[in-house]
């Protein structure tokens, strides 16, 4: 099991900018990955960027361009670096942890290991 948790999300008016951490700890298996997921109210679970241990991204189309995802491996910790916020970006943001070839397709998955999620809330 990983444990993860997430900080740096917040309130921003559109155009701003956040990044959000987070922290892996426990059973960090060697054929893990991570991303990153967020979930608006009344909203499916959504991926936004996921980060494969080589450093190669799957990043969704909405985001491209505006966000950026950066591993410390080092650290065991995950960052997404969030630019000219918009406010179809307001949602709660999750980091999971789970098999690589899973999380590349950016759809949530029962078996990843979630965060309990940061707030990000954009206004125009």
């Amino acid at each position: 099991q990983v444990q993860l948790v997430e900080s740096g999300g917040g309130s921003v008016q559109a155009g701003g900018s956040l990044k959000l951490s987070c922290a892996a700890s426990g059973s960090t298996d060697s054929t893990y990955c991570m991303g990153w997921f967020r979930q608006a109210p009344g909203a499916e679970r959504e991926g936004v960027v996921t980060i494969e241990r080589d450093g190669s991204k799957t990043i969704a189309n909405s985001v491209k361009g505006r966000f950026t995802v950066s591993k410390d491996n080092a650290k065991n910790t995950l960052y997404l670096e969030m630019n000219n916020l918009k406010p179809e970006d307001t949602a709660m943001y999750y980091c999971a942890a789970g098999m690589c070839s899973w999380l590349a397709t950016l759809r949530p998955h029962a078996s990843y290991n979630w965060g309990q999620g940061t707030q990000v809330t954009v206004s125009s």
